[in-house]
């Protein structure tokens, strides 16, 4: 399920509520957005080659590392 952020047009302004809840969201992605770009600075992962499951785990893994470095 992906979630999206509310979208102000000319007509429609947002209320606060849903200023709230894009504030919520992007605060909860911005770790994660941050995480992915440090992690492909490393180019080692261009060249990996494993079953996506075990993929999975270990960008998790590397995203937490990461993380923690930057966070210092």
């Amino acid at each position: 399920m992906i979630v999206t952020g509310f979208t102000a047009t000319h007509a429609h302004k947002l209320t606060p509520g849903q200023k709230t809840a894009n504030r919520v969201l992007a605060t909860g992605r911005a770790p994660v957005e941050h995480g992915f770009a440090h992690l492909k600075n490393w180019r080692t992962l261009t060249k990996l080659r494993t079953d996506p499951a075990r993929a999975t785990h270990l960008l998790r893994a590397l995203l937490v590392l990461t993380n923690l470095e930057v966070n210092r």
